[in-house]
């Protein structure tokens, strides 16, 4: 069984418009009938253009938002199934990744109380001698100076948060990561430097993870199989090499055509 798997998902939203005498109401279908699987272990990339659903199919999951129709198996208990107090609790097993650091981190906060709050989700009635150990720790992990712990994210660039914001992700030492543009507001070194993180933490941690994003170059690097989203559906799914080397769907083409290209030098 694939450790997480999802059934004809459906997620709609309701759009009145008109007037106040002849209201209209309209189904926005965002997520329209999605079906996928990803193996333990494995890095999915999920790519469309901004529009396209897949920042409300990665929230679906996480169950920000509850689906209107289909299944979301977590390694083998359907998420959509439960009531939201079940869900929180089982949320310490998937965690997600946002675009914007700063706006998913707390300002008020330090490093160290954003991190420690987390870390008391998983292990309650921690010592604060454990709990700073394990802080330390996760600053490593994600290349942080331990030192860091004090200051507020305002202090910080933008890479600098995301790294963070990673740490924070894994404090309740998840299995599922889901990263939802994690590097497009970033330099492209520092992309480099965050994607080159997720890798090694794949490869450290075990960690399962759906990767979102606009960009094919950079979900070609990281992720082992990719998934096409246009309209609320997947269009196309393969392994990355293959889906580069042969693209079926005629919006796959279009979004590889896309991609710049350096201009030859004479």
């Amino acid at each position: 069984m694939a450790y997480l798997e999802i059934r004809d998902l459906q997620t709609h939203f309701k759009k009145r418009s008109g007037s106040l005498l002849a209201p209209t109401v309209e189904t926005i279908r965002a997520v329209d009938g999605v079906s996928l699987s990803i193996e333990r272990g494995e890095i999915l990339g999920l790519v469309g253009e901004s529009g396209c659903g897949k920042s409300t199919l990665s929230r679906t999951v996480m169950q920000l938002i509850r689906p209107t129709a289909g299944s979301i198996i977590l390694n083998g208990e359907d998420l959509a199934q439960l009531p939201a107090g079940e869900v929180r609790k089982r949320r310490l097993d998937f965690q997600m990744v946002f675009q914007d650091p700063y706006a998913s981190l707390n300002p008020r906060m330090t490093v160290f109380s954003t991190l420690s709050e987390a870390i008391r989700q998983r292990h309650r009635g921690i010592s604060r001698a454990d709990m700073e150990s394990r802080v330390v720790r996760l600053l490593e992990t994600v290349g942080l100076d331990p030192r860091f712990q004090k200051k507020y994210p305002h202090e910080f660039s933008g890479g600098q948060r995301q790294r963070i914001a990673i740490a924070r992700a894994l404090a309740p030492e998840p299995k599922l990561i889901i990263a939802d543009e994690p590097v497009s507001a970033l330099d492209v070194s520092i992309q480099s430097q965050i994607l080159n993180l997720l890798k090694k933490l794949r490869a450290e941690l075990g960690l399962t993870m759906i990767f979102i994003t606009h960009d094919l170059g950079v979900v070609r690097y990281l992720a082992d199989r990719i998934v096409v989203m246009y309209k609320g559906k997947i269009v196309e799914e393969g392994e990355a090499e293959a889906l580069f080397a042969n693209p079926q769907n005629a919006y796959t083409q279009k979004l590889l055509a896309a991609i710049p290209k350096l201009a030859a030098t004479v």
